[in-house]
């Protein structure tokens, strides 16, 4: 599957969440800030997910829609969600679909040893479920600010 590039039309997901099942194309006409992270209370991911949620009235002023997305059960994530106060959907993906989709799966080394895992990555997807950015190897601290400046930018680019 080629790689997505700005432009594409996200790829549609159907998944559990720790909000109930969500689908993009349910999302109708909201920005969407999908972002792909290794696990649930590992330390990056971890920042990743307090950064997102301290700024989290800003992104719903402007009608965004922030999910993440792990390989995590609904369990983990329910967890996470309670003790980290995460205020957005985390969707469900053990069987890395909506990871394949969206081509975030990379071969990664710990240790000396190779596998497979998601590659810390964020779609801005627009209104038109288009992608507008795409942040690859993301490091956390930081990130959610850079998502929201640029949701700022959609913002006054559509009106």
């Amino acid at each position: 599957m080629p790689e997505l590039q700005v432009g594409d039309l996200a790829p549609d997901f159907n998944a559990d969440s720790t909000e109930g099942l969500l689908s993009l194309e349910k999302l109708n006409n909201k920005i969407i800030v999908l972002y792909f992270y290794p696990s649930d209370m590992t330390p990056g991911c971890t920042i990743q997910a307090q950064e997102f949620t301290s700024l989290y009235d800003e992104f719903k002023k402007l009608d965004v829609i922030i999910i993440g997305v792990s390989k995590n059960n609904l369990s983990s994530h329910h967890k996470f969600c309670e003790k980290e106060n995460i205020s957005y959907p985390l969707l469900v993906d053990t069987e890395n679909e909506i990871c394949n989709l969206y081509g975030v799966i990379k071969e990664k080394s710990m240790f000396g040893k190779t596998y497979l895992g998601i590659n810390r990555t964020t779609f801005l997807i627009d209104k038109n479920k288009k992608i507008f950015k795409i942040w690859k190897n993301v490091k956390p601290h930081d990130h959610a600010k850079k998502v929201l400046e640029q949701v700022k930018m959609i913002s006054l680019i559509k009106k």
